[in-house]
């Protein structure tokens, strides 16, 4: 693709009521989330990560995922997604009705300790395990988040050949399944440079008719939406941001808040790229949860005067 050619559309999948809710130490009222949930959907969102399965005690913030997962149940036009973290995870997600599972390991093995407490090879035993019982569902379908795919806080910059050997052995174990494969730059410290010889690289090695590709950024050096144009002109069809830029893994030293939906949307267009999303009804979602205490944001066109946003 020509760089200065946008593509038609891009899926936007809205993380904040995961990675972005995560992201607040202190519990947040149900019905809140609920709230900010029933906003986004009104500004045009059709793809979210509702939340993860993962055990309370970790994070806390994630114990209701079950019950928003509840509260949307009937939103058929909805794609609801979660993140599990292993077997156990992604048995509860199915239970609650997700079809679309998240499954993360990390290409750092420290920070792959540090996240979900295991080894790369321990992950990749348990995404096994997974494809096993999505196999046996048959109507589930699967996404592989790569961790640290452009940067580690605890072992530094991360080269494509390092996310190449792990994703082979990911897609060795995953056979016929259709698979969306999204690099996550989970510090925020990529360049779009990087990231565009990250996806040249990749696609070329795994492309096929069951793989799809998606970015993961965060706004930590301001790259966020420069990093999700250079994915998309390199082969990511879908992007991941959260509205008001709420998030910052709390796994990943320094990560600050996630590429906000409203300036990629802002982006796109200017471009004139379908991605379904009113960006006045997702400014007025941003406020509200720009507004939610304890809340680190990172949203630029949030602060822009709403007469100078066309």
């Amino acid at each position: 693709m020509n760089l200065l050619s946008p593509p038609e559309r891009v899926d936007i999948v809205e993380v904040a009521p995961r990675d972005g809710f995560q992201s607040i130490r202190e519990p947040l009222p149900t019905d809140e989330k609920i709230r900010c949930i029933q906003l986004l959907i009104e500004a045009g969102v059709t793809r979210m990560e509702i939340g993860s399965f993962v055990s309370p005690r970790a994070i806390p913030q994630m114990a209701d995922t079950g019950a928003l997962v509840t509260a949307f149940a009937d939103r058929a036009a909805m794609r609801f997604s979660a993140l599990v973290p292993n077997l156990r995870g992604a048995e509860l997600a199915l239970t609650q009705g997700i079809r679309e599972l998240v499954f993360v390991v990390s290409v750092s093995e420290s920070h792959n300790q540090a996240n979900v407490r295991r080894s790369v090879a321990q992950s990749l035993e348990d995404l096994a395990r997974i494809v096993e019982l999505l196999a046996r569902e048959g109507n589930a379908c699967l996404r592989l988040d790569l961790g640290t795919s452009f940067d580690c806080p605890y072992e530094g910059s991360i080269a494509w050949h390092q996310v190449d050997d792990v994703l082979s052995q990911a897609r060795a174990l995953c056979g016929n399944l259709h698979l969306e494969v999204a690099l996550c730059d989970t510090t925020g410290r990529a360049t779009p440079y990087q990231v565009a010889e990250h996806f040249r690289q990749l696609v070329s090695r795994h492309q096929g008719p069951r793989l799809t590709w998606a970015f993961h950024g965060h706004d930590t050096y301001g790259m966020g939406v420069a990093n999700a144009l250079f994915a998309i002109h390199h082969g990511a069809t879908t992007v991941d941001t959260a509205c008001a830029g709420l998030g910052g893994c709390p796994f990943a030293p320094g990560a600050t808040g996630n590429t906000a939906t409203e300036d990629l949307v802002y982006a796109l267009n200017g471009g004139q790229v379908y991605s379904g999303i009113d960006l006045s009804r997702l400014l007025a979602a941003a406020d509200v949860i720009a507004a939610l205490p304890g809340g680190q944001t990172a949203s630029h066109l949030r602060l822009v005067p709403r007469d100078r946003v066309a």
